[in-house]
């Protein structure tokens, strides 16, 4: 096995160039046929910025903006409706074959339970308002009262946790073992795995549209692409479209998280999955302390490299990109904030050898979410 570079220096870098050699299944193909089937679907815009290739000495900048995505201001109501299709139509058929040796109904509506940063459960809420069900959703310490506010007005119920993110999953989990509940989340541990890989299939759709977008811009395989972490389901789904690839140049993965919570980064750097004390972000949705189980794999295997940004970054992007056109909170300007700190700064040029770029090369920043995401630049998920 190829080994592994790791940097303790500033800022906090992990470097497997290998990865981008290793190959795993694809997802499959159905989802963006589901997708398309939704009231209101349309690919979110892929925009190029000219001045970031200039500033930071490469050919082609392009920004995935999911600050409209489905009628709300991320990314998640793509694994959030995929996955609750998915587990609806499965709950259904298990208690269609009960309700027949009972006599019983199969068609009684559920709950839906979920933890949540904010975007993730407000999908799940509007999920279930569409489809005639119930939420109930957890939300950690430090999620703004407004986005509380957004998954009320969707209906659902909302309890607020003292804890960090990890309790408010381990409550959510506790409560959905009520018998006309259904966990919803988008994170995996070792019993639960199911329906969080449904979700990282979910995310598959915006891979392929930035695909079809490159395509039609005439920039063909981005040779880099630098996603937003918390738990790494969106990275998960990322590594599993780029390096499932038949044919063609390879694209060098990027992943971004906060300096308060580096749970993927530490990880990678000990070669094991492993839970970090998080503290204080403005990139609230990345404040994750443990890695989903599905999506360490994956993410050990497919990633090449990794780094950790302070707020200050984050918040310098968000507003870089608002003066560009972009609607993006502090956690969809990650990638961006990430993308120079890799680019720039002592050790700039290995970092840029590791990632296999040059002046001509093309980069995709992942923006997951809106400043409509973010009241008081404090929420979001990934």
């Amino acid at each position: 096995m190829p080994a592994y570079v790791s940097s303790t220096a500033e800022p906090p870098w992990f470097a497997r160039p290998a990865a981008r050699a290793w190959t795993c299944p694809p997802a499959p193909t159905e989802v963006r046929d589901f997708h398309a089937s939704l009231s209101g679907y349309a690919p979110t815009p892929l925009t190029e910025l000219p001045p970031l290739a200039t500033e930071l000495g490469i050919g082609r900048v392009f920004v995935k903006d999911e600050s409209g995505r489905l009628g709300l201001p991320a990314f998640k109501a793509l694994g959030a409706s995929w996955a609750v299709h998915r587990a609806l139509a499965a709950r259904a058929a298990r208690a269609a074959r009960a309700a027949r040796a009972a006599r019983g109904d199969a068609t009684a509506p559920v709950t839906l339970v979920s933890a949540t940063d904010g975007n993730h459960g407000r999908a799940v809420a509007r999920t279930a308002r569409l489809l005639g069900h119930r939420a109930r959703i957890f939300v950690p310490r430090g999620v703004h009262p407004e986005a509380v506010a957004a998954i009320a007005a969707e209906g659902a119920e909302v309890s607020q946790v003292t804890g960090a993110y990890d309790e408010a999953v381990r409550q959510a989990a506790e409560a959905a073992v009520a018998p006309d509940a259904l966990l919803v989340q988008d994170t995996a541990w070792p019993g639960y795995e199911r329906i969080p890989g449904w979700i990282v299939e979910g995310y598959s759709t915006l891979c392929a549209e930035i695909d079809e977008q490159l395509a039609a811009a005439g920039a063909g395989t981005p040779d880099l692409i630098a996603i937003p972490v918390g738990v790494g389901s969106l990275a998960h789904a990322v590594v599993t479209h780029y390096r499932s690839r038949p044919a063609g140049p390879p694209t060098a993965l990027l992943s971004v998280e906060p300096t308060a919570a580096p749970c993927v980064i530490e990880s990678l750097t000990r070669g094991e999955p492993v839970s970090v004390t998080t503290g204080e972000t403005i990139m609230a949705g990345l404040n994750c302390g443990t890695p989903s189980s599905i999506a360490w794999p994956r993410l050990r295997d497919g990633l090449d490299a990794a780094i950790a940004i302070p707020d200050a970054a984050s918040a310098r992007a968000a507003g870089d990109l608002a003066r560009l056109g972009i609607s993006s909170g502090p956690c969809g300007a990650a990638s961006l904030a990430g993308l120079r700190a890799a680019l720039t700064g002592d050790g700039a040029d290995e970092r840029r050898a590791a990632l296999g770029l040059g002046p001509a090369s093309a980069v995709v920043l992942l923006s997951t979410e809106g400043s409509a995401a973010n009241p008081a630049a404090t929420t979001a998920d990934a």
